[in-house]
């Protein structure tokens, strides 16, 4: 199950899938660092959902590295678990970019009900081939205009 669509009014961008046997522990708990890469598949399949892959960045010369990572657990998934990761801009400029994320669980009970299992947010930077800072309205101009134009659609800051 791989699902993706797009919150116009709350600005959240939204991939689901299950938890594999290889994310997880000997409890069937998953392990706390696989977090990190759900955030980033979320991230990803953000800018998949406004024509951009980090392909497409990193083939027009633009990184984006991660300066900082905060995360808030609640409550584990576990294998086999339905999974929503929620991710959404938070902070953008030409030099930098901000995402919040929430991963969610499908209760078994209620299939329409989530459960929140963890928060979080990451910071980046638009870098260069060279690591060194890059305006992204000047590297990748679509890419800043798609980002700024979902921001004001969406009613956030730009």
């Amino acid at each position: 199950m791989n699902s993706r669509s797009r919150n116009l009014t709350s600005g959240w961008y939204t991939t689901s899938f299950r938890v594999r046997y290889q994310e997880t522990d000997q409890m069937g708990v998953v392990y706390h660092a696989n977090y990190l890469n759900w955030f980033e598949t979320g991230r990803t399949e953000l800018l998949r959902q406004l024509g951009f892959t980090y392909r497409d960045m990193e083939n027009s010369g633009v990184l984006l590295p991660v300066t900082s990572a905060d995360l808030q657990f609640k409550s584990p998934a576990r294998y086999d678990d339905i999974v929503t990761v929620y991710a959404r801009l938070t902070t953008f400029s030409a030099l930098r970019v901000a995402f919040e994320y929430e991963i969610r669980r499908l209760t078994e009970a209620d299939t329409t009900s989530e459960e929140l299992l963890v928060t979080g947010s990451t910071s980046h930077v638009w870098l260069n081939r060279d690591w060194k800072p890059a305006r992204l309205d000047r590297m990748l101009p679509e890419l800043f205009q798609a980002i700024t134009g979902a921001l004001r659609e969406e009613g956030g800051a730009v």
